[in-house]
């Protein structure tokens, strides 16, 4: 009976096929052309069709890996391991992106007048109205407060109701950018073992200042009014660090904004990114190297559709009432998540100037070999 019941089971296995597997026909059958129904066919509303399908699919694959990622972070204790994890996890999600941004060269080969053909049978429905694709900037970071209004009324108001609870439920959850802010702020190196980072980072960065303003007016090739515009640089230089030291200074700044990074936060980003070269903070510049790109590969599609738009409808409406492409090029600048990160950049002094760090500090920053516990 047992060896009946087996020989049955490899027999259902065998018979597993490609087709049925994927559920090609349910697959196939989900182009349902409009302008057939409507008894005058435009050929290039199945490319339309098929091309958003397609989105929609990888919208569910990057959310299936960002809920992975929140795994990884949702923890006080995240292990190296689990760092690149994260890192492996995020580098897909990136290329997807990059995917999705080149399917607008797809749509690119419709024309205006191809559109046309069947846009108004589209209304009111709109990519506006995308369910998954909210979820994943809600669950990236994308503050409510921070979210351009669509004609005056919520986002929420526009999402299918069966989809309304999910969405709903992104938004009050914790987003990754909560997360990574969590993780940063516990990073154990800014005040380790009576060294405090922030304060010999503070004395380089002023001696580095000092020796360029020197440079500059021992220089005799500058004129007076050449040194003087020069000055006036390092005066916007000195101030951009200032917030940067300044406790009070940077949350004055920071409560102007919907979404940044804490001070705690955007010290330890900092630190990674001086010191990457340490074995023990390659994960983490790898890490957030990929959350710029995330965000950068994000408003890179939002531009892109905007130009999209502009091609296919002008300055028309959009089908699902927004202002079309002035809608589009507004959330490319507003939509961004991990500005703060980018602009870290403005903080990165030369090798030459950095701190050296002491051997107590290096030594924790390091792999070594422990003769009684091995690599550490």
């Amino acid at each position: 009976m047992q060896t009946y019941f087996h020989h049955q089971m490899k027999k259902e296995k065998n018979t597993q096929n490609y087709h049925d597997y994927l559920k090609i026909d349910s697959l196939l059958q989900s182009q349902v052309l409009l302008s057939e129904k409507n008894g005058k066919k435009a050929h290039d509303e199945m490319l339309f069709i098929i091309t958003h399908q397609v989105y929609e699919l990888w919208f569910k694959q990057i959310l299936f890996e960002l809920d992975s990622i929140f795994e990884v972070f949702d923890r006080d204790l995240i292990g190296e391991s689990r760092v690149a994890t994260a890192v492996s996890r995020l580098e897909r999600i990136n290329v997807i992106q990059q995917l999705l941004i080149d399917q607008i060269k797809i749509l690119e080969t419709m024309t205006p007048m191809d559109f046309l053909d069947f846009r108004d049978l589209l209304t009111p429905a709109s990519g506006f109205q995308s369910a998954q694709f909210r979820m994943i900037e809600n669950k990236i970071g994308l503050h409510k407060e921070n979210r351009l209004r669509f004609g005056g009324t919520d986002y929420k108001d526009k999402i299918h109701s069966q989809q309304l609870n999910k969405v709903k439920k992104s938004e009050d959850s914790k987003s990754l950018f909560y997360l990574v802010e969590e993780w940063l702020e516990r990073t154990p190196f800014l005040d380790f073992d009576n060294y405090n980072f922030w304060d010999q980072y503070k004395i380089a960065v002023e001696k580095m200042i000092s020796n360029d303003k020197s440079i500059i007016e021992m220089n005799e090739n500058l004129s007076e009014l050449e040194k003087e515009n020069y000055f006036k640089q390092y005066k916007i230089t000195e101030k951009m660090f200032e917030s940067l030291f300044d406790e009070n200074i940077f949350s004055k700044k920071l409560n102007k904004l919907e979404n940044g990074l804490s001070y705690k936060a955007t010290h330890a980003a900092l630190l990674i990114l001086l010191y990457r070269d340490q074995p023990i903070l390659h994960n983490p510049y790898r890490l957030i190297c990929k959350l710029i790109d995330l965000d950068e590969l994000l408003t890179t599609w939002r531009y892109k559709h905007h130009l999209l738009a502009m091609r296919m409808i002008g300055g028309k409406t959009g089908t699902g009432g927004s202002a079309g492409a002035s809608y589009l090029k507004k959330a490319t600048g507003k939509h961004r998540i991990f500005d703060d990160l980018s602009n870290l950049t403005t903080f990165l002094i030369p090798r030459s100037e950095l701190p050296i760090l002491p051997d107590n500090v290096l030594r924790n920053l390091s792999f070594y070999y422990d003769n009684q516990n091995g690599i550490k």
